[in-house]
């Protein structure tokens, strides 16, 4: 074997083993940057995740505390605005009933007072009337009798007499009472009860 052959498979074997190792080494090298790649992209790859979930997260809780939030805002605002309006329909309810009693107590107070006030009027203006129609028809009577003899006692005329006379007074009471009565306000139908009350007082006298 020559020296050349030699050579040549020396340089073959430590080109092998160089290559060898350089290899080994390169691939060392590369499985460690990939590694550190792999390790930074999924560092990164979950710090991204993690942020997105976060927000997802808290837009999320945002918006049902902002839900809940005005959910709970609205069932106040409408007690309060239930609360202020029954306030305010019970105060005009209260008001309408309280005018609507003072009116119908007012009015049946009136009625009251002015039938009360009528009968009393009514009785004090038939005695008023009945005094002035028996003074009247008195007075009346004793012109159309003539002025009656003194010396002669009332038990000495004749039952003619007395009848006669009887008729001429209520006949005078009778037509002064209705001159009475058209003088007074409202006419005769006015005060027919006060007409039927003095008629019968003049038939008791």
């Amino acid at each position: 074997m020559t020296d050349r052959q030699t050579d040549r498979q020396t340089d073959r074997q430590t080109d092998r083993q160089t290559d060898r190792q350089t290899d080994r080494q390169t691939d060392r090298q590369t499985d460690r940057q990939t590694r550190q790649t792999d390790r930074q992209t999924d560092r990164q790859t979950d710090r991204q995740t993690d942020r997105q979930t976060d927000r997802q997260t808290d837009r999320q809780t945002d918006r049902q505390t902002d839900r809940q939030t005005d959910r709970q805002t609205d069932r106040q605002t409408d007690r309060q605005a239930g609360r202020q309006a029954g306030r305010q329909a019970g105060r005009q309810a209260g008001r309408q009933a309280g005018r609507q009693a003072g009116r119908q107590a007012g009015r049946q107070a009136g009625r009251q007072a002015g039938r009360q006030a009528g009968r009393q009027a009514g009785r004090q203006a038939g005695r008023q009337a009945g005094r002035q129609a028996g003074r009247q028809a008195g007075r009346q009577a004793g012109r159309q009798a003539g002025q009656p003899d003194q010396t002669r006692p009332e038990q000495n005329r004749t039952d003619q007499t007395r009848q006669t006379d009887r008729q001429t007074e209520r006949q005078t009471d009778r037509q002064t009472v209705q001159l009475l009565y058209a003088t007074l306000p409202g006419g005769i139908k006015t005060h027919d009860v006060i007409y039927k009350q003095i008629n019968a007082f003049i038939r008791l006298c």
